[in-house]
């Protein structure tokens, strides 16, 4: 179901309020999700919200083609107050 974090100014600025954010499979559905973070991150997930990304269009070619990138879908999960995961954290301190 996960498929990375993304870790960018927004994401990080997120972390602080213990909501990070991952890259999903589009058809992951968000009690999937909630069982993938407990499971892969051993933490209490209290909120999950979905975002599906539109892909970009963009020129490729001798003929400048018009192109689309593949939609994706974010999910922003919230976690108990409590709890942390690691590997946003050891992005901040960057």
């Amino acid at each position: 179901m996960l498929l990375k974090p993304i870790i960018s100014e927004k994401s990080t600025a997120l972390a602080g309020e213990k909501k990070y954010t991952f890259k999903v499979v589009k058809s992951a559905t968000k009690p999937q999700i909630k069982q993938a973070v407990e499971k892969t991150f051993g933490v209490k997930v209290l909120e999950v919200r979905t975002i599906t990304v539109r892909g970009k269009n963009y020129r490729s070619g001798k003929r400048w083609i018009i192109r689309k990138r593949a939609d994706w879908k974010k999910a922003v999960v919230k976690i108990a107050p409590d709890k942390q995961i690691d590997l946003f954290e050891a992005a901040v301190g960057k």
